[in-house]
Order: structure tokens, then sequence, then C-alpha cells
């Protein structure tokens, strides 16, 4: 089993490999399944960990690559630290173990095997973690394991909790052993907390499983360039796994296939396993070689074994309606939780672009009588139109010292779904969401007229944003209420992406842009220019539609219903379409960005 494979071409140490063979609950009379290991050990000097590619090493051993606070330096006589050894999984957040999320919330220090993985410290950590890189050393080279240990030690000196987070399983392949008897020599206390593997994982994701019925044993091998007794893994109904670069996989397949094993054995090749841009492809013993010398330097994974060819039934995660597109999100990062959410569940990689920024009105006067109205009851009926206005009306509750209770008495309304959430998230049940259209005209037509017998105030409070439309007012002032409307935030275009991105949208880099309002169609047109006529486009009603139209832009998603949920799973089911569409054809299943049109998108 497996954590990140060496960098091929160490120096030659002598093989060492650890074997074990466990028991494997079965039913009766079947075969015993066994597990063989074999690990091959890299040399003191270095313990070479190979980055996924594309990734920057920006950090130097034992600098800050994330720290606002002020730098930690050990004192004399000062408690020294705890150390918690973490398996960061094979590359999907969702694999971290919560026992994981639970350490780097409280972690002072994080120590990473990788930069690129600085997304879970910055995930879940909290605010001003200081995040160390232990990969590689000013010169450019992978820091030594000794040096690995020696950083972790000193991040414990100063005191405060450390998580050592190390890339997939914390206990194999991970110099784990240097590190604990560096922290027990120096008087460090120590946990370790296993960890998702790669062995596991990756196959799993690229819908292989590790045994069958008549499968005899398991073997896990990882070459790192040296030459192995490859007959020890030749039984053909043994399942081998082979870690390493496209180099490792070239000679395992040369050496499988000298030790005996048929060339027609099936054989799946993973690159980045369980991320969003994770590839298989699927060959035989005879075909590896060249196959896996055409490979990038990333860490790839290889199954062989007559298991292979159970994938066309297994495949799951590489077959997801969204899997590998590119998705804008113009949304405020704050309101953009459960879009991301959502579109991780279907396959897709979201890419937030705040297009608004939401901010207290210029003159707060207004808001304060109003809330001050609120709570001494001059008001009936108060209405919610997002869940922006639900958030300036509670910071001014906490600003007052007020709480959930104030409502009581009061009549809530909400324009939809997801500002019910809002409020009930406040412990707020609300009066009236409108069954049909979630929008201020399906709050309106829900809202009862004003009956000068049921209803002993005739008033509604209305918090809304500065540049909300007059339907919703002018409505229930002709059904006999009087109605204050309240500018309770404002909302200003926000700054302009990154050049990178704005490049990305007019290019068609994005496979699809979904847009939850209006104004998120206006201010992304605005900061950053049409997205490329191969990028599809949904949004979440039909006003948003005909904001998109009147920009220029083809709607090919429209939401059933006005909710993020229902937005994705709209996009979601036209890329199945899409899937299925080039399946009956015999094609190529291609993401809209790799099959660009050069024409203008055009309004319909």
């Amino acid at each position: 089993m497996t954590n990140s494979p060496l960098v091929a071409g160490a120096a030659q140490a002598p093989e060492a490999t650890l074997e074990v063979t466990t028991g494997t609950p079965v039913a009766p009379q079947a075969p015993e399944v066994s597990v063989l290991t074999e690990v091959t050990v890299a040399e003191e000097g270095r313990d070479a960990v190979p980055e996924q590619a594309g990734a920057k090493r920006s950090g130097r051993s034992g600098k800050s690559l994330r720290s606002p606070g002020s730098e930690r330096t050990a004192k004399a006589g000062k408690t020294l630290g705890h150390v918690s050894f973490v398996g960061a999984g094979p590359g999907d957040p969702g694999l971290l173990t919560v026992r994981a999320v639970d350490l780097l919330a409280a972690a002072d220090v994080v120590v990473l095997d990788q930069t690129s993985r600085e997304d879970l410290p910055a995930r879940y950590g909290r605010d001003g973690v200081e995040v160390l890189d232990a990969g590689f050393g000013d010169d450019g080279q992978p820091l030594t394991r000794a040096a690995r240990a020696k950083l972790v030690v000193k991040a414990a000196k100063a005191g405060g909790h450390v998580v050592r987070l190390m890339d997939g399983d914390a206990s194999t392949f991970t110099g784990l052993a240097d590190e604990i008897a560096a922290c027990r020599k120096a008087g460090v206390s120590f946990d370790v907390v296993p960890g998702v593997s790669v062995v596991n994982a990756v196959p799993a994701y690229a819908g292989v499983p590790m045994t069958t019925g008549s499968t005899s044993s398991v073997n896990v091998v990882h070459p790192a360039g040296r030459s192995l007794d490859w007959s020890r893994h030749a039984d053909k109904d043994a399942t081998v796994v082979v870690l390493g670069t496209g180099d490792d996989i070239a000679a395992a397949a040369a050496g499988l296939l000298g030790a005996g094993r048929a060339a027609s054995t099936p054989v799946a090749v993973t690159s980045h396993g369980t991320t969003t841009t994770q590839s298989t492809t699927t060959t035989t013993l005879g075909e590896l070689e060249p196959l896996a010398a055409a490979l990038d330097g990333s860490p790839t994974t290889a199954v062989v074994g007559d298991v292979v060819a159970l994938r066309e039934q297994g495949s799951w995660y590489e077959t997801k309606p969204l899997f590998g597109w590119r998705v804008l999100v113009p949304r405020t990062k704050e309101q953009a939780g459960g879009v991301t959410a959502k579109l991780s569940d279907h396959g897709a990689t979201a890419e937030v672009v705040p297009t608004i920024s939401v901010e207290p009105p210029r003159t707060p006067q207004q808001m304060e009588k109003a809330v001050k109205g609120l709570v001494t009851g001059r008001y009936e009926w108060i209405g919610f139109t997002s869940v922006n206005a639900v958030r300036a009306v509670r910071e001014k509750f906490t600003e007052y010292g007020l709480d959930a209770r104030a409502f009581s008495g009061l009549k809530v309304a909400a324009v939809g779904g997801v500002t019910a959430d809002a409020l009930r998230e406040w412990g707020i049940e609300p009066d009236l969401v409108p069954e049909g259209e979630q929008s201020a005209s399906g709050l309106l037509e829900a809202w009862p007229p004003y009956d000068d017998v049921l209803d002993p105030i005739n008033r509604v409070f209305l918090p809304r944003a500065d540049i909300a439309t007059d339907t919703l007012v002018a409505g229930l002032q002709e059904n006999g209420w009087e109605v204050d409307d309240v500018t309770a935030y404002r909302t200003v275009r926000a700054a302009p992406p990154a050049a990178p991105v704005r490049d990305a949208i007019k290019t068609g880099a994005f496979d699809a842009v979904v847009f939850t309002s209006s104004s998120t169609v206006r201010n992304l047109v605005g900061i950053a220019g049409k997205p490329h006529p191969s990028t599809v486009v949904a949004c979440i009603g039909p006003a948003t539609a005909k904001t998109a139209e009147e920009h220029g832009l083809r709607v090919d998603v429209l939401a059933p219903e006005p909710s993020a949920d229902a937005l994705v799973d709209a996009l979601a089911g036209f890329g199945q379409g899409l899937r299925a569409a080039a399946v009956e054809a015999g094609e190529p299943v291609l993401r809209p960005s790799q099959k660009k049109s050069s024409a203008r998108r055009r309004a319909r």
C-alpha cells in the first residue's frame, strides 16, 4: 500500500521487502486472498516525492507559505508542542477523514508534503494558521528525510499544535518512521491519524475492484527505478498494483512479461487519481510499455489483472455528467458554497468569480429606525427577498443585542426556499413562502391583501438591496398595505478578475457558466466580458435568462425552479445529454471547451 511514489532514478540501495499475508474474511469454501506488499526503500539521503503535474514550489524549507501572524519563536523553558501525523488522502478533499478535519481546525502550524495541498489548511484551518513546505529545499531539490524530520521538530519546539499533513496514508511511503524517531528523541509528543491510501482509492475511482472470487493475492509494487524480482507477481490470478511514474509503469510491463504474465492481461492506467482531472486508459500488458513511456512525470497508478475487465461496468467517477468540466460561478464567495459543492458532486470544478460586493447602506439611519420599529410593534409583516437581506437584519440585531425572539407576533415572508433556509438557521420559521414562482412576483401573488378586520396593523417592513425593483412594493400598496421599503444593503460591482481568468472567460477555457441573478449577468459582462460562444450558459430563471439574451448570450440551460440545486441539476442533465449523444454516435466524449466553435453566440 502506498502514498506518494518515489522519484525514479534514485540511488541504488539494497532491496528490502515487507511481505504481509492476511487471511481475508470470505464465504465458506472461498479461496483465501492474501495481500503481498513489496516496499522498496529509498536511499537515506533523499525521500523524493514527485509533485503533481503543474504544481509549483514557492515555499522554502522552514519558511512559511502562508503565515498572517507574527513569526513563531521558541523560548527557553517553553512547553513543547504536539505533532499529529495526518494522512491527507490521495487528492479528493472529500476523502479527508473527520479526525483530520478536526485536527486541521485546531492546528497552529501545518507542514505539507506538497504546496499543491495548501487548499486543505486554507479550507479547514483557522485564521492565522502557519503553513510550512516540507517538500523541497532552497536548492530546489527534495528535502531529505532527516531535513523533514528536523523541520517538524523545530516547529513543535516553538510550542502549539503541529499537523504534519502527509499525502495519502500517513504510515506508508512517507518517511513517518524517521519523523516520529526524531520527535521521540526530542521529547515531542505525537499521534498518527491514518488516511485513505492511493492503493485503494485510485482503483476504486477508476471503477476497478481489487479482487474477485478468483483473486489469489493483491501485490503492491513500488519500483522507484530499481530492478525487482517480477516472478513474485506473475501469478495469473494475482492483482498487481504498480505505483510510480511512467518509467516505473513501463519497467513493470517489461518485468511482468519477462516473468511469464500473459500479454493479454488487462491493465488500467490512471493519472491524477481521485481528482477532477483523473484520466484512466485501459490496455493490455503487451501494449502497456509504449503507453507508459508517453506519460508525463505525475504519479500514476496501474492495475494489472483480470479485475480490470470489470471497469466497463464499474466506472462511476469519470462518467459523471459534468466530469472534468470547469464551471464559472459569478457569485460572492459567501453565497457560492452550495453551488460549488453541488457542482463537485457532479464531477465539475467550480471557479468562483465575485461580480458583486455586498456593503452596508451609505446612510444606516433608515435601517436602524426600521429595526427599532420592528421591536416596538410597528409592523404586521416583514418580507425577506434575499439571503443578503436576512444577513443584514441579523447583523443589525446582533449590534443591538437582540435575537430571534424579537420576531414574536410578527408575520415573516420569504421569497423562496434558500431565503427561508437562511431564516430557519436563525431560528425563524417563515409564515409565507410562495409555492410557485420564487421571485418578487411569486411572493406578491402569494401575499394576502390587507384586511382591516383581521390585520391589526397595516404596515410591512421590506429590507432590500438598493437596486431592487418596485414590483413587490407597488403590488403590496395596491393590496392595501403601507410599505417601508428600506435599503438594508448595497450591491457594488466587484473589481475585475485577474487577467488569466478574463482570458479564460473570453477564450472558452470554461465549459459552463451558471448565472443566479440578472445582476450576475450584467456585472460579469461588465468586469470580464462575454463568455466564449462554446461556453454553456445556465440561468436560474426566466428573468435572468432574459438579461443574458439581452447581452447577446444564448441560454442553453434554464432551471425548472429558481434554486441553486435545481440550476446545477439542470446543467448536469444537459451534460449527461451531451455525453449520451456522443456515446450513441460512437464519438469521443468531449467537454464544451474541447470543441470550441468560432461562431459568435447569438440570442435565440
